[in-house]
């Protein structure tokens, strides 16, 4: 995609710094650094910040995928019998991947819409001078760019092309979730025992399904690999801080299984 190259960006110049006007007129960024500027900064159409065009029903969905999620880690023995801090550790290094896999089971779909901003002169005149190292004002929490959502929807698109049933989804947040290059695991061994025992389970029910079982597994397995490119913040700022707030979803998913 064009918009994601260095330099491609119109509202930068051919070095990746802002344009002339921006940084006459902007105070915080007349001492802009040599490194490529931040994704904030960028005016193109690509990276603009998006919101859905109809929250009430595309969170309440997403919040039923994130409880089908929980069930599904409550109703799972193995991951139920591991380690307290293995578990910990699983659910925050898995729960994004999860959590997308339950979106493309459900089928979930949506739609997003520009959020509303002020023309970048008035942008620009109205930015406040920093006020040094000693400033205490946060930033704003970025909000999902369309690029981001469009590839979250190729991926989830990609799923649906698939056509997995129930027992192919069930076994496939298997592998995703006994993952053990996830850090700070006591039971790294035991948990890729258990991630192969899901890959032979995911092979065993897609054989009769197709005679190049093999095939499809692995185009199975290679879709799942992009599922870590989706990073969990930007499903937790798009399906649910509109409805639960800016909280930490793999604290909140913690607390829930832990009163279970």
């Amino acid at each position: 995609m064009s918009s994601s190259q260095p330099g491609s960006c119109p509202c930068q110049g051919a070095a990746g710094r802002p344009t002339i006007l921006y940084t006459l007129l902007s105070p915080s960024v007349r001492d802009w650094p040599s490194v490529a500027p931040a994704r904030g900064r960028c005016l193109c159409r690509q990276h603009r910040p998006v919101q859905l065009c109809t929250p009430h029903r595309t969170c309440q969905e997403a919040l039923d995928v994130l409880a089908k999620t929980l069930a599904f880690l409550r109703n799972l023995p193995s991951f139920c019998q591991l380690p307290s801090q293995d578990r910990r550790q699983l659910l925050r290094g898995c729960w994004g991947p999860l959590f997308l896999l339950g979106l493309a089971q459900d089928t979930v779909t949506f739609q997003v819409a520009e959020v509303p901003m002020p023309s970048i002169l008035k942008k620009i005149l109205l930015e406040k001078p920093s006020s040094g190292a000693g400033s205490s004002q946060r930033p704003d929490r970025p909000q999902p760019s369309l690029a981001e959502v469009q590839w979250l929807q190729c991926c989830l698109e990609s799923f649906w092309s698939l056509e997995l049933g129930p027992k192919e989804y069930a076994y496939l947040k298997g592998t995703v979730l006994f993952n053990p290059e996830v850090p700070g695991l006591y039971a790294s061994s035991h948990i890729g025992h258990l991630q192969q025992e899901a890959h032979q389970a995911l092979w065993e029910v897609l054989e009769p399904w197709c005679p190049a079982g093999q095939g499809r597994l692995a185009r199975v397995l290679l879709m799942a690999s992009t599922l870590k490119s989706i990073p969990p913040s930007l499903l937790g700022d798009l399906f649910l801080r509109p409805v639960i707030g800016d909280v930490d979803i793999a604290d909140l998913l913690e607390d829930m299984l832990l009163l279970s």
